[in-house]
């Protein structure tokens, strides 16, 4: 998984299973070509974790997929046209979501069409403010049709601008 040509052994490989994972354009979002990234591999060298200076960008399971840090929600924010890969909520959820406390179905006011259960999530604000990433635990219809049960398993809150 390198190619040397880039300066960076594998991101090649890593923007094509972003844009598998998240869609066409997740690749270059998560890893701009002349961004300076770090890439923690196990010791057999398979990648652990991408960073960049302002933080984790994600993770990579050992099932293939990758698992969003608060940089890597920043960057697909910025990088897929809403409402992609987006779970929108708003100002009674707001705090709590920032304080990584759970999304549940009733508080949510739209879901990206194509979420599935297990995929990884942006937390939004209906003013469109990113405020965490996460695993969505329903798909998107039962997100929007279920008045009970968890719909995403918050794991980072993004701290609110002071």
């Amino acid at each position: 998984m390198s190619d040397p040509s880039d300066g960076h052994a594998g991101l090649p490989d890593l923007r094509t299973i972003a844009d598998y994972q998240f869609g066409a354009g997740a690749g270059d979002a998560l890893f701009p070509p002349a961004d300076s990234l770090t890439i923690k591999r196990t010791t057999s060298g398979r990648p652990q974790q991408i960073h960049a200076e302002a933080g984790r960008i994600v993770s990579f399971g050992t099932d293939g997929r990758f698992t969003l840090g608060l940089e890597g929600g920043r960057r697909l924010h910025a990088g897929l046209a809403p409402p992609a890969y987006r779970v929108v909520v708003d100002d009674e959820s707001e705090p709590f979501v920032r304080d990584e406390k759970n999304v549940f179905a009733k508080f949510v006011l739209e879901a990206g069409a194509e979420i599935r259960p297990g995929d990884e999530v942006l937390v939004v604000h209906e003013r469109g403010e990113l405020l965490a990433v996460g695993t969505a635990q329903l798909a998107a219809d039962a997100i929007l049709d279920f008045e009970t049960g968890m719909a995403v398993n918050v794991r980072e809150g993004a701290p609110a601008e002071p």
